[in-house]
């Protein structure tokens, strides 16, 4: 996953280990979910190799692709969802939240299935499908307002295009 610098301004936030398993726990959805949780329906996959992933953040920029361990030290918005990509068929991807309200979503095609986000062959998109180019957008373009039932989105993956940008395949 893309990051910026670690949050360690945050008061309080003692840093604790950090992995791949990481509110994952929170993020899963059970069958049948009825909420609140997020069903992204990826757009634009390269291949069906790999994982998705979805991670879920706070809907401020401080907030926003933050490292997991310092979010979830200090009790912020931190969730996880990861499936395999199925060989065919549609694509659902379902990440549980707190409670209704805004949110910041990132989504990455993890082709190699290591937790690590691959710039030169992984694939990421956000809510709003907003323009990546060369760096992530702010967090007010990635933001997405979850309802108290099941709320859909669909999110067009970006791959790089070009020696520093990114973008949709088609």
């Amino acid at each position: 996953m893309i990051r910026v610098l670690p949050l360690l301004l945050l008061v309080g936030a003692a840093p604790i280990a950090s992995s791949p398993s990481l509110g994952t726990a929170e993020g899963r959805c059970r069958p049948d979910e009825p909420g609140p949780a997020i069903l992204i329906s990826p757009l634009g996959l390269k291949d069906r190799t790999g994982t998705l992933r979805a991670e879920l953040f706070p809907p401020d920029q401080a907030g926003f692709l933050a490292d997991d361990n310092v979010l979830v030290a200090a009790h912020k918005t931190f969730r996880r969802a990861i499936i395999p990509l199925p060989a065919q068929g549609p694509v659902r991807l379902c990440i549980r939240v707190p409670s209704p309200g805004a949110y910041t979503l990132a989504l990455t095609h993890d082709r190699a299935g290591k937790p690590k986000f691959d710039f030169w062959r992984d694939g990421i998109g956000f809510p709003g499908n907003p323009r990546i180019g060369h760096a992530a957008p702010p967090a007010a373009e990635a933001r997405i307002l979850a309802g108290p039932g099941l709320t859909r989105t669909a999110i067009i993956l970006n791959y790089r295009r070009g020696i520093l940008g990114f973008g949709p395949l088609g």
